[in-house]
């Protein structure tokens, strides 16, 4: 067994492993020397990257792809049960392992930090990642979303510490054990498997629960789901609570944030000493992410204003108002942000870093169950845009709700005074969009399907 690899997973065989959080444990094992092999639906970059790094990697799910030999396979909670490879794997009595135990399993002897909340995991974890390792603590770190390109959402460093995105969506975060736990904020997604705000504390308070004795809750002060959660476990024994934010009840408090153009200057008041530091991505939520990831890197004896100077050489994640490019005056940038509170958050924040340009927004729902439950929300989130092309609903995992289609958030929009326009085909975007637009524009792709797709197109047409 190579050194650092748990048995189940000397030779894994994952089922997706160009999703985001399958491929970041893969590539960590890989380069750990584990015999990675796997399955995705189509060609992309990071089945290239994987492979780059010895794996084996098939397009299309076969039972024939899995081998023999493996020693598990391993899943997300979006492979399905008739998935032939899943199948096979019972007929070879091969383990089946939770993608978010093999994660678990690769933390295992090192100082953890785990970042959950319904919103800005990725970024603080990857703020967190580039900070460690500009400091030189050679970190290892798993992410659900690349830091540059395929293939960078994960890191095997030498150091002992290891940061990794902690998913709620499944419950699958309550798997970890970590030193250090950040809650960002808690509120009602993932309607498929929570059915109010009453599971989703449960779900965060035994998340809390399983941080080691001693160990430190870094929980924001604003966020009202992030206080009941601080409320109902502040008796929890040997748990260290440290709260950030601009409350004036934040033990760690935000003292002002200053836009300046794409980027921003936060203020903090620490240990009752004033420090300010830059965020390289605009947005106000993007600074408290920073924050909590300056707190995180102080609850593990990091000193702050070392870490401050890092946190400013981070300048982003694919996906998360990432600048695609420019044509005919127009800048088009990519937004993953699909829940209403992220939209909102993300045109804000576009607002603040160009107030004299017009935004045009291409929104595409994600999942049916979300935009039943907040197709409203999505269509007054909408309304901060100057114009909307709204397009169906992308289902990913989800069978067709009866009723449930993007008119829900096309009509809540328009009722908000929105200028909204349904576009059912997709590839005519490009087009309309390249038709409505004029220099100094800002166009936003936003959602968390294939909408990612169009920003080239756009570009494209633009130029033509």
């Amino acid at each position: 067994m190579a050194p650092g690899i748990p048995a189940a997973m000397e030779r894994p065989h994952f089922i997706g492993i160009g999703g985001a959080g399958m491929s970041g444990i893969a590539q960590i094992l890989a380069r750990r020397g584990a015999k990675v092999a796997g399955s995705d639906a189509k060609e992309s970059g990071t089945a290239e990257a994987l492979r780059a790094l010895g794996a084996t990697v098939h397009i299309g799910h076969a039972a024939a792809h899995l081998a023999d030999d493996a020693s598990c396979v391993v899943v997300s909670s979006a492979i399905r049960a008739d998935n032939p490879e899943l199948l096979r794997a019972a007929e070879l009595s091969i383990p089946v392992v939770h993608r978010s135990d093999a994660l678990a399993s690769l933390m295992q002897g090192l100082r953890a930090i785990a970042v959950a909340g319904t919103h800005g995991k990725t970024t603080t974890t990857s703020m967190l990642a580039v900070a460690l390792s500009e400091l030189g603590l050679d970190p290892s770190y798993a992410i659900g979303g690349d830091l540059a390109g395929p293939g960078t959402n994960a890191r095997h460093g030498e150091g002992d510490i290891f940061v990794a995105e902690a998913d709620e969506s499944d419950r699958s975060f309550q798997k970890y054990d970590p030193e250090v736990a950040i809650v960002l904020n808690a509120e009602l997604d993932h309607h498929a498997n929570y059915a109010s705000m009453e599971e989703i504390y449960d779900s965060f308070e035994t998340f809390v629960g399983k941080i080691v004795p001693g160990g430190t809750l870094v929980v924001s002060a604003d966020q009202s789901g992030a206080v009941e959660l601080t409320r109902r476990v502040r008796d929890l024994a040997s748990l260290n609570i440290v709260t950030y934010g601009e409350s004036e009840t934040a033990d760690v408090r935000v003292h002002k944030v200053t836009p300046r153009g794409l980027t921003s200057e936060v203020t903090v008041v620490l240990n009752g000493k004033y420090l300010t530091f830059t965020v390289s991505v605009p947005g106000r939520h993007y600074a408290l992410n920073a924050v909590a990831a300056l707190v995180a890197g102080v609850a593990l004896g990091i000193p702050a204003h070392n870490l401050a100077s890092a946190l400013g050489t981070y300048t982003g994640v694919k996906r998360r108002l990432q600048l695609k490019g420019e044509a005919a005056g127009v800048q088009v940038i990519d937004s993953y942000a699909h829940h209403p509170t992220e939209m909102t958050a993300d045109l804000e924040a576009m607002r603040g870093a160009a107030a004299d340009s017009r935004l045009l927004v291409v929104f595409q729902p994600h999942l049916f169950s979300r935009t039943q439950e907040l197709g409203t929300e999505m269509g007054q989130a909408l309304a901060l845009a100057d114009a909307s092309v709204v397009l169906d609903i992308y289902p990913a995992r989800e069978d067709p709700i009866p009723g449930i289609t993007s008119a829900l958030i096309i009509d809540a929009a328009k009722a908000a005074g929105a200028d909204v326009t349904a576009v059912h085909d997709k590839a005519a975007v490009p087009e309309v969009i390249a038709g409505m637009a004029k220099p100094g524009d800002l166009v936003l792709t936003m959602g968390a399907g294939d909408v990612t797709d169009l920003g080239p197109q756009i570009l494209d047409h633009l130029s033509s």
